[in-house]
């Protein structure tokens, strides 16, 4: 039976990174409202009737793109939350080349140039996210880390399910 709920790809950071940017979501993120892990989002909603030609198509990108090098340059306002913002010209790339596979099936949100962020808090109000963003910022340090895995996730009216994770060759 064909499941139809949507799918969402996210890039996967490499061990130590992605657990500093959970334990920063889980410190300033309302618990009740966190009910996804830290992530960085590549598409937000793909169909999940394709979820098997979504797999093959990242097997092949997986050979094509080697895992990206990515930098954190700094904390931006979401204006209810707050983001590490992203740069990185080889996710970039590879989300370019995934968007031009899948431009039939994006919907307006996935079809907008990507700008990589991973937001470790959000649904607070605008002072909360003031404070947030005045008190990180004074402590952050730029730093750099590879993406290790495209996931593929199955969304759940709220909470997401993994459903795969296509591993990125290491090396430039």
């Amino acid at each position: 039976m064909t499941d139809f709920r949507p799918l969402v790809l996210t890039a996967r950071p490499d061990v130590t990174p992605l657990a500093r940017f959970e334990a920063l979501r889980r410190a300033h993120y309302p618990a009740a409202l966190n009910r996804v892990p830290a992530h960085i989002s590549l598409f937000h909603q793909l169909p999940g009737s394709e979820l098997a030609a979504v797999i093959e198509r990242l097997g092949l990108t997986a050979r094509e793109h080697p895992a990206p090098r990515v930098a954190a340059t700094g904390l931006r306002s979401l204006g209810r939350g707050v983001a590490i913002t992203l740069r990185s010209s080889d996710l970039e790339a590879l989300h370019a080349d995934l968007a031009a596979a899948w431009e039939p099936l994006l919907i307006p949100q996935d079809r907008h140039r990507f700008g990589g962020h991973v937001t470790i808090q959000n649904k607070v109000t605008p002072a909360v996210a003031r404070a947030t963003l005045a008190t990180l910022t004074e402590q952050f340090i730029p730093f750099e880390f590879d993406i290790v895995a495209i996931d593929v996730w199955r969304y759940l009216d709220g909470p997401w399910a993994h459903l795969h994770a296509t591993k990125l060759r290491r090396g430039r």
